[in-house]
């Protein structure tokens, strides 16, 4: 079969090597290509191909239609908003994703970002490079807060063990869980979530329920000065909200990892201006320890592929 990768996926070139040489010697063809946002490249590089590799760039069905005989799309990503599904159905194409590979690395950066939030982390640094103190700048802990996790899945249920581990009262939300208790967390609806939390932890999918969610009107339910973290999908947001929220004070601050576009930004962008918002150009689910498990999966997911056996399917 004829596999392309369309973009890098974060692993050493050896590491590549030991995957694609099982391959090779198979007798399958692999060929790499860097990330594009030309659609005409990107229609030229998958043209013949069986196996489609991609991590996070968009695959438009405009793409996809240049396919002939595509089999098999691997995302090496745990959401697939990015990719055509429509068009992937349509060219007879089954989908696998890599979900549970950033469960970890996600996590992590959800509790840097309360922390940094909480005890002023930039600004005290930026204090102490001019020779400054700390003056009104004594923050907070996050033991005793409680956090709200949007999206009880596996990288949701992982920042609230974490959370719980600090001491924190955790409560969260999901489609299926609306009541009852799960692993310490007391499952209720998301206006309790919003109007109940110190801070809110997003980890939700984009879905059409979730886009748009975290609107004016939901922010105000939260408490005054509360915190909100985005590591889901940008568009759940609504980004002149958010910014309005952060400049009038309601809100006490943010770290958001996700836009409404791939970064680099505009240096307009609202988010990039207003206060107390830390801001990362989509980096919560990439570690070096994360991308080598990614990595592992997707082969994975080839293997079971081309074993007429395929798992991580997405529903088309």
């Amino acid at each position: 079969m004829n596999i392309v990768l369309t973009e890098g996926l974060g692993i050493p070139q050896a590491l590549l090597n030991q995957y694609t040489d099982k391959l090779e010697a198979a007798g399958h063809t692999f060929r790499a290509y860097a990330k594009t946002g030309d659609v005409q490249a990107l229609s030229d590089e998958i043209r013949d191909a069986d196996v489609i590799i991609l991590a996070n760039m968009p695959l438009p069905g405009a793409a996809l239609k240049a396919c002939a005989h595509l089999k098999f799309i691997d995302v090496a990503f745990t959401g697939v908003d990015h990719v055509d599904l429509a068009a992937a159905k349509a060219a007879g194409a089954v989908v696998s994703n890599a979900s549970g590979y950033s469960t970890q690395a996600v996590a992590e950066l959800a509790i840097e970002m309360m922390l940094s939030l909480l005890r002023n982390v930039p600004q005290v640094e930026a204090r102490c490079r001019e020779s400054k103190d700390k003056t009104g700048l004594v923050g907070r802990e996050l033991k005793g807060k409680t956090v709200g996790i949007v999206g009880l899945g596996k990288i949701g249920m992982n920042t609230a063990r974490l959370c719980q581990a600090f001491g924190c009262r955790v409560i969260g939300t999901s489609p299926s869980h609306q009541s009852g208790e799960v692993e310490g967390v007391s499952c209720m609806p998301l206006e309790d979530v919003l109007a109940q939390s110190d801070i809110v932890a997003l980890h939700c999918p984009l879905t059409p329920s979730t886009r748009g969610m975290i609107d004016a009107k939901a922010i105000a339910r939260m408490k005054d000065g509360a915190l909100l973290i985005n590591l889901a999908r940008g568009p759940v947001v609504d980004t002149p909200a958010l910014a309005a929220a952060l400049e009038s004070g309601k809100l006490g601050g943010a770290g958001i990892d996700v836009f409404e576009t791939e970064p680099p930004l505009s240096t307009e962008h609202p988010l990039l201006h207003t206060p107390n918002t830390l801001v990362t150009p989509h980096v919560a689910f990439a570690s070096e320890e994360s991308m080598a498990l990614r990595a592992q999966i997707v082969f994975d997911n080839l293997d079971a592929f081309l074993r007429g056996e395929p798992q991580n399917l997405v529903k088309l």
